[in-house]
């Protein structure tokens, strides 16, 4: 593991601060996004959020972004 990725693995994500899209559905099915230093973002699954997160640095996350804007996720 390098420095980034722990980095992103250090932040404690109790006190993190989740938020959902707001076109999300009433039901509460969807991703929640949690910002981290250094531009990273964490992502959980609202439905069970005590599951561990997916933890992204800033590139990956624009990658991510990038790809399902674009279709290809």
């Amino acid at each position: 593991m390098n420095n980034a990725q722990a980095t992103l693995r250090a932040f404690d994500l109790s006190t993190a601060l989740w938020r959902k899209s707001s076109a999300s559905a009433a039901e509460n099915d969807c991703v929640e996004v949690a910002d981290l230093a250094n531009g990273g973002v964490a992502i959980r699954d609202s439905k069970d959020p005590h599951r561990t997160p997916l933890r992204f640095n800033a590139t990956e996350w624009t990658a991510f972004r990038e790809g399902v804007i674009s279709g290809e996720i």
